[in-house]
């Protein structure tokens, strides 16, 4: 479901204890937005402009408080959650964060606190700055270097930095009010470059050099990719007090030039948000991460990544067979009228109902591992199919018993009082039963046990109609053989008849549980591919980091730094090549296990002995009629 705010609202705040809490209401903001979402999370120095950034992401003047003083506005985390504007199926959601280092607050650990949330939750990480990216403006970005400490992701065999940067957030730095011209060596330089060139490391190993290489160190391990905007002032000092009443046209041309640029790349680099192994989020389960983030930190633990794996997929995948058998349920309430006319007509609506729950549950699922809950919401499903089977059948019995009653009344009050104990009475009781055959067949909405019915209750008149044929007198011996062998026939093809009505459902039983298995495949291999592909774009981009490292770091003197890099990244590929082996053997063990707990459900096709005169059956409705012997 979209979700379009006029307005932001807050996301997280302090409490009256002090300790930070998540909103109910940003929550259930959330809680609507089963799409993926692109997360874009802004941070920096108070009074620097980060909420002017956000409302240009929204589309809007308006929206996060700008302010006008050296007042911070922002106070904790707020949330604006808009349709993205070129990722048809996602939500933009853009989290403005609190002004790091507001005097009036003096809690370096809050706003320490602040820059995790902003890191863990968002996909794109904007840090916001003033003037120039000098060695003043890096120390200002401290946190990073404090990020190991704060952040655990709880896996073995790989470097710390490495698995951070796996699911950290892209990094844009914007530097706002730049003066300078971007020229190094005599020559023009990218924005990009500027902020690669300011990252540089000096070689060494005193402790004013280490000071120096801490925060360019950690950015250059975390974040795979950074990018670099910067822009001039845009508008003089008088204007910028009313900065939210001024259109583009009011402001300088290049500053309206770099913000429509900068937009242009969160629009459309900036990736869904994911977890580790290719994850995807929706809107609700960040509602989900930030409570368990927010707790780890009231508790006074340290979040960490896998951890809120675990916490996620517990709550999303039970959450997820709920909501999908919710509207199974409703579906199937709302579309079935019973009897149905035919085994068809119940599959039909069985079979998109099920579709849609299915992708329900895909949709809403999370690290569904060896896809217990998928078989759990199959194996569910079909037994509620069973169920309205079992209701059809018993509903078409006593709908068919019910016209049969009333269309062979004369008949069977016939037959009592005598009326056929004649001369040519067996020829008139003949007529009189096929009439009142011919009545029962041509009645609507009997179901589809309509010569299931009729069978049991010819049977049942089968000696009455040999008792009357002896008795008629007006027969030869020769006449009466030929109208015994007629009676046979006709008995022959009743069965016939009937063996055609349960093999249309036997059959249809078949093609409901193949066809379901099939569903469900398809679904879920889609959902698999998704993750495999995201998981192998999280390794490459790893990759490419740090092969790039690598080389900046022999570049810049560090062959020690070069050999790491190196070693990471052939442990990166040697992970690359297994998870392609297991992403093999998890789809041929996704069918096996699916047909071993289909068939251990009883719900594989099988002929179940005893089902009216044919004794066949069917992996649903044979179980049913098998109930009701």
């Amino acid at each position: 479901m979209a979700v379009s705010m006029a307005s932001p609202v807050c996301l997280v705040d302090n409490g009256p204890d002090g300790c930070m809490r998540v909103q109910q209401e940003a929550l259930q903001v959330l809680e609507q937005i089963q799409q993926p979402v692109v997360v874009v999370a802004v941070v920096g120095l108070y009074r620097t402009g980060k909420s002017y950034l956000m409302n240009r992401l929204a589309g809007k003047h308006t929206g996060f408080a700008l302010g006008s003083t050296i007042e911070s506005k922002t106070k904790g985390i707020w949330m604006w959650c808009v349709p993205h504007p070129s990722k048809p199926g996602h939500t933009l959601v853009l989290l403005d964060t609190e002004g790091l280092g507001d005097v009036e607050k003096g809690d370096e650990k809050h706003d320490t606190w602040i820059f995790c949330l902003a890191v863990l939750l968002s996909s794109s990480l904007v840090y916001n700055s003033m003037g120039t990216i000098d060695n003043t403006a890096l120390e200002k970005l401290q946190y990073v270097t404090e990020l190991t400490e704060h952040i655990k992701v709880k896996s073995s065999g790989y470097d710390q930095a490495t698995e951070l940067m796996r699911v950290f957030p892209s990094f844009v730095w914007t530097v706002r009010d730049f003066t300078l011209e971007l020229i190094m060596n005599g020559k023009p330089i990218t924005a990009d470059q500027y902020l690669e060139s300011a990252l540089k490391l000096k070689p060494g190993h005193t402790a004013e050099i280490s000071r120096h290489n801490q925060v360019r160190q950690g950015l250059r391990d975390f974040f795979a990719e950074r990018r670099c905007f910067v822009f001039e002032r845009p508008a003089n000092t008088k204007k910028m007090h009313r900065m939210e009443e001024l259109t583009d046209a009011d402001l300088d041309s290049d500053f309206v030039e770099a913000a429509k640029e900068f937009c242009s790349h969160i629009f459309s680099s900036a990736k869904p948000k994911t977890m580790r192994g290719g994850l995807g989020v929706t809107g609700r389960m960040l509602g989900s991460l930030a409570e368990t983030y927010v707790e780890a930190i009231r508790s006074g633990q340290v979040p960490c990544l896998d951890s809120a794996v675990e916490s996620l997929a517990l709550i999303q995948n039970g959450r997820a067979v709920a909501e999908a058998l919710e509207f199974y349920q409703r579906e199937m309430e709302r579309g079935v009228r019973l009897p149905t006319e035919t085994q068809e007509a119940l599959s039909q609506i069985h079979s998109a109902a099920e579709k849609q729950a299915v992708h329900i549950f895909v949709s809403g699922s999370f690290n569904d591992q060896e896809h217990k809950h998928q078989i759990e919401l199959m194996t569910i499903m079909q037994e509620r199919y069973e169920e309205w089977c079992r209701r059809n059948v018993l509903e078409s019995r006593r709908v068919c018993r019910g016209v049969l009653s009333r269309v062979c009344a004369a008949l069977d009050e016939a037959v009592v009082g005598g009326a056929y104990t004649r001369p040519g009475g067996y020829d008139a009781y003949c007529g009189d039963l096929k009439e009142a055959t011919q009545l029962y067949r041509a009645e609507q909405g009997t179901g589809l046990l309509r010569e299931e019915v009729l069978t049991e209750y010819l049977k049942e008149k089968s000696a009455v109609g040999e008792n009357i044929l002896s008795a008629d007198r007006s027969l030869t011996e020769a006449q009466q053989r030929m109208e015994v062998e007629k009676m046979r026939r006709a008995e022959a093809e009743q069965q016939r008849r009937l063996l055609e009505e349960h093999n249309r459902i036997q059959q249809q039983a078949i093609q409901d549980q193949q066809r379901s298995n099939q569903e469900n495949m398809r679904q879920m291999e889609a959902k698999m591919e998704e993750e495999r592909l995201r998981a192998k774009e999280e390794l490459e981009r790893v990759v490419s980091a740090k092969l790039k490292e690598q080389e900046n770091s022999l570049s810049e003197g560090f062959k020690e730094r070069a050999g790491q890099m190196q070693a990471e990244v052939d442990k990166l590929k040697q992970e690359q090549q297994q998870r392609q082996q297991q992403a093999q053997q998890q789809g041929s063990s996704w069918l096996d296990t699916t047909a071993d707990v289909l068939e251990s459900g009883g719900m594989a096709a099988a002929l179940v002995p005893g089902w009216g005169l044919a004794g066949l059956g069917s992996m649903v409705v044979g179980k049913v009629l098998r109930w009701l012997k």
